[in-house]
């Protein structure tokens, strides 16, 4: 069973525009976000829980076969590269951390279709539409 997420409105609004512009060969991406944000409990800013991955959070999370671990920014990809450690939402895992909180944990398909086990280990920091909150609040 997924886990419970939360997309704050404006990215939202964002990612589903952005997926409505993907070209016919990004269907599986396209359908993965959209059914992400589908599931999505779509809330604003004063109602998004503390430690949930965000756009433009920094995350450190898990996957398993074989066991890496990662800590990355999850942007929109007109953002990817203005950084290092980045992670686009249009990637199989930047689009499996949206939303998700610490501790979760979903399965989900890497690019090779094989599935994986995607644990939020710890939400550094969190962009709540408005400023970027540290985790220790």
């Amino acid at each position: 069973m997924k886990p419970e997420i939360f997309v704050l409105a404006s990215d939202a609004e964002r990612l589903e525009n952005i997926a409505d512009r993907l070209p016919a060969s990004a269907v599986d991406c396209k359908n993965a976000l959209l059914d992400e944000l589908a599931r999505a409990d779509i809330v604003e800013a004063d109602q998004l829980p503390a430690r949930v991955v965000t756009m433009n959070s920094s995350v450190r999370f898990e996957v398993s076969e074989p066991r890496e671990e990662f800590c990355l920014t999850l942007v929109y990809p007109a953002d990817l590269n203005t950084a290092p450690n980045q992670i686009s939402v249009l990637t199989p895992m930047g689009t499996a951390l949206l939303g998700m909180a610490e501790g979760n944990t979903i399965e989900w398909p890497r690019r090779d279709g094989q599935a994986v086990q995607v644990r939020v280990l710890e939400v550094l920091s969190q962009w709540n539409g408005q400023a970027c909150l540290r985790a220790a609040q």
